[in-house]
């Protein structure tokens, strides 16, 4: 049976009778006593090495006999007095500064198997045996010389401290002190019913029950009872994979999203193999929060907490107190989604920390008042390791930027970064396509509401369509929302104009790729016109050559088509929001004719085939954007002065729209 106690609470199980002799082992309070009393009076261990000198002296001699000013017998002074710093020894500056505070009077020289105390008055470091040359050569000849030979340089440690060895020596005196002080012989009493459990009798009764596991198991029973958490672990696997192939199938198939997954089982499962095996007590330490933190901010909050909960199960087959751990851990995980669910700001991190500390302490209190009746054992280590544990939460950004990186993958908090109008890229689109710049808002308030609209990501859809044309910096005055009553495409051809237009996109990934922008930003800019064709110039040039066949290949843009439900957003949003633009006097039914008419075209091109968008929400959107771009373009009350003569367009349509979108 797995008994269930802790120091300072009542014994809760019939008497516990010693049916061998138990040693009684120093408590931890007691360990650490004597471990700081042996580091207290502990004389380290040093070793002296000749050969550093014999070099140092012959380095400083060449270098001396180099120099034609100095003399001889100059030299044969500075290389004497080097030799005599070197015979007394030199130390780096740390253990000189232990000596000048009289914290080191003596070092231990280990010579064949004997230890030799060394006092340490007469040693010196490298800036004291230095300044005691400098001192002692005064002669201007003598003080020239050691400047121009840097004798400093020449001047580094021999007696070195020899760490294996002083740790050696300590460990031995440490387990010399820590030896059992006392025996509870065979048939005598442990502990009794309702006695307190003291930090000595903690000690006895943990020592009582790794005897008898070991007692009382072979290697047999060891290998099967690995064998049966090794199943538990196997079951629990299963019901992950299970998990993510049928219920979340998008991020099955996303094979670096599975990657980060398994690795967060991976790494917390060996973090608390690890604990366990050394520090136990400590297990409370590791931010088990961090999981469905960090899942949740790549992948879902669903994804996120069963993740967790996989984490937390297996894991819990180590732990102390199965139950508590695992109560502890469910209620950090479900407040971590909480707290973070559309993580935007570093803010929300420090506050979940918060919460999750509270949510920790609380719990552990109701847990100790359940089992114990009474709150008078607090253990106060517990709500340290709590708030070592939310403090590191509190960090969690830094590991979601590092995953960034590893992986690929952009989280919320950088498209809230990206979508900072001070970024520099759009900086520079609105100094030099004021007009673009203009255009890009438009379409991603429309994308970004759009998209919340059908439930697609509105934040992501919002970025994309903020550098969608990006590319048009490279000749912004081809594009009609950046002229200024010229055209320059009336002096080009249409093939001409077409590959100027065209070429916006390839211009628009070279500048995402020299600005870092993250892969899914460069997919709005690749995808927003898809493999459509620049109609406008093709029509010209069907115009030109009526009975010449025209290619369309050279009108056409190099795509990929969108593949996702935002990409295919902005595409809509873009051509609808730029050809309502080209409207002479828009109105309701002309916006309405407009849109369906550009959507329309779009699905019959087939620019939506790959994309994951149902004709429903295709629907939606159209709706959306008539319902919008009337609010946007609904022309104000003309006052008396402000009445002009309407002007007529029969097409109703600015050809010069076209490449535009």
């Amino acid at each position: 049976m797995q008994l269930t106690y802790n120091e300072g609470e009542n014994w809760n199980y019939p008497r516990l009778m010693a049916p061998f002799d138990v040693p009684i082992e120093h408590d931890s309070i007691s360990k650490l006593a004597i471990h700081d009393s042996i580091m207290e009076r502990f004389v380290p261990f040093y070793r002296i090495d000749d050969n550093i000198a014999i070099t140092q002296v012959n380095r400083l001699e060449a270098a001396l006999t180099e120099m034609d000013n100095v003399t001889a017998h100059t030299r044969v002074k500075i290389i004497n007095m080097a030799q005599n710093v070197y015979k007394d020894g030199i130390v780096d500056n740390a253990t000189a500064d232990l000596i000048s505070m009289g914290k080191l009077p003596a070092v231990r020289i280990l010579e064949g198997n004997e230890a030799i105390s060394l006092e340490t008055a007469a040693l010196r470091s490298g800036r004291d045996a230095y300044y005691y040359i400098d001192t002692t050569l005064t002669a201007p000849e003598e003080q020239a010389a050691m400047d121009a030979v840097k004798l400093d340089k020449f001047l580094v440690p021999t007696v070195l401290e020899d760490t294996m060895e002083s740790q050696k020596y300590f460990n031995q005196e440490y387990r010399a002190a820590i030896v059992p002080h006392g025996v509870v012989s065979a048939g005598e009493e442990i502990i009794d019913y309702g006695d307190q459990i003291t930090p000595q009798k903690y000690i006895i009764i943990k020592t009582y029950e790794e005897m008898m596991s070991e007692r009382s198991m072979s290697a047999t029973d060891r290998l099967v009872a690995m064998l049966g958490k090794a199943f538990v672990v196997a079951l629990l696997m299963l019901v992950f994979y299970l998990f993510m192939r049928i219920m979340r199938p998008a991020i099955f198939s996303h094979f670096k999203k599975m990657v980060l997954l398994v690795m967060s089982i991976l790494v917390f499962v060996i973090l608390v193999y690890l604990t366990t095996k050394y520090r136990a007590e400590l297990i409370y330490v590791i931010p088990f929060a961090l999981v469905p933190i960090i899942i949740t901010t790549f992948t879902d909050s669903r994804s996120g907490f069963f993740v967790h909960l996989i984490v937390v199960l297996i894991c819990s087959l180590v732990a102390a107190e199965q139950a508590e751990f695992i109560i502890l851990q469910f209620l950090a995980g479900v407040i971590a989604i909480i707290s973070v669910r559309e993580l935007s700001q570093r803010s929300q991190l420090v506050k979940g920390a918060v919460y999750i500390f509270l949510a920790y302490s609380l719990t552990y209190i109701a847990i100790l008042v359940a089992r114990q009746g009474a709150i008078n054992h607090l253990d106060w280590s517990t709500f340290l390791m709590f708030a070592i544990n939310c403090t590191v939460l509190s960090f969690a950004y830094f590991g979601i930027f590092i995953i960034e990186k590893l992986f690929g993958f952009t989280s919320l908090v950088t498209m809230v970064e990206l979508s900072d109008i001070n970024n520099p890229v759009l900086r520079e689109l609105s100094q030099t396509c004021p007009g673009t710049f203009q255009h890009s808002l438009q379409v991603a308030n429309l994308a970004g509401e759009a998209a919340h609209e059908i439930g697609a990501n509105s934040q992501l859809a919002r970025v994309g369509a903020l550098y969608h044309d990006i590319g048009k910096m490279e000749n912004p005055a081809f594009f009609t929302e950046n002229q200024k009553g010229v055209n320059p495409h009336d002096a080009l051809q249409p093939s001409q104009s077409a590959s100027i237009v065209i070429a916006h996109v390839t211009d628009g990934l070279k500048r995402a790729e020299k600005a870092g922008l993250p892969q899914v930003v460069k997919d709005f800019i690749s995808q927003h016109h898809g493999k459509g064709r620049a109609k406008y110039f093709y029509a010209a040039a069907c115009k030109q050559r009526p009975d010449e066949h025209v290619d369309p290949a050279a009108y056409t843009y190099p795509g990929p088509n969108p593949k996702s439900k935002e990409t295919a957003i902005v595409m809509m949003a873009d051509a609808c929001e730029a050809a309502c633009k080209s409207l002479v006097a828009p109105d309701v039914k002309g916006i309405t004719a407009l849109v369906g008419k550009v959507i329309d075209g779009q699905m019959a091109d087939g620019l939506f085939r790959e994309a994951p968008i149902t004709y429903a929400d295709v629907q939606t959107v159209r709706q959306f954007l008539i319902d919008r771009l009337c609010t946007m373009f609904q022309t104000r009350v003309s006052y008396p002065d402000d009445v002009k003569p309407e002007v007529v367009q029969e097409s109703g349509i600015d050809p010069e729209a076209e490449p535009e979108s």
